[in-house]
This record gives structure tokens, sequence and C-alpha cells, in this order.
């Protein structure tokens, strides 16, 4: 899985939702996204990334926040 790929991904779905008039709201759409619609590897992944320094600081800031607001509900659970 490309970080990189993924990053500039996550960047574009904050970027449509940062012009949500409410700042809540705009975070919630942005973790509901990548909940909904990204598999498993990819939701761990991004994670992954956001505890990178070098790649937490190439997310956009209302992504950075979406993720860190919401790791619980985005963190995929465990196989069994």
């Amino acid at each position: 899985m490309n970080q990189e790929h993924l990053i500039v991904m996550a960047n574009q779905i904050g970027e449509f939702f940062a012009s949500m008039p409410d700042h809540d709201e705009a975070l919630a759409s942005v973790a509901n996204h990548i909940r909904r619609y990204w598999e498993p590897r990819m939701r761990r992944a991004i994670l992954a990334a956001l505890d990178e320094p070098d790649a937490a600081a190439s997310m956009e800031p209302i992504v950075r926040e979406a993720l860190t607001r919401s790791r619980e509900a985005l963190t995929p659970a465990a196989a069994v």
C-alpha cells in the first residue's frame, strides 16, 4: 500500500469536506467517508502514517484532526 497515495486521497477527502460550515460535522464526514469506503488495510496504513511525524505533516489539518478524533472507530477489528 503506497502511503503517499493514501495521504493524497485523504487530503482530497479533507479538502472536499473542509468547506462545510460546521467544523465538527466536517471532521465526522471525513472520518465517516474513510470508515465506509476504505478497506481495512487502507485504514490501518493511514492510521500508521498518522504516527509518523513526516507523513502526518503532509496531511491536511482537517485530515489529521479527523483521524485523531476518530481513531478508534477507524481501526479495523482484529481478524479472528
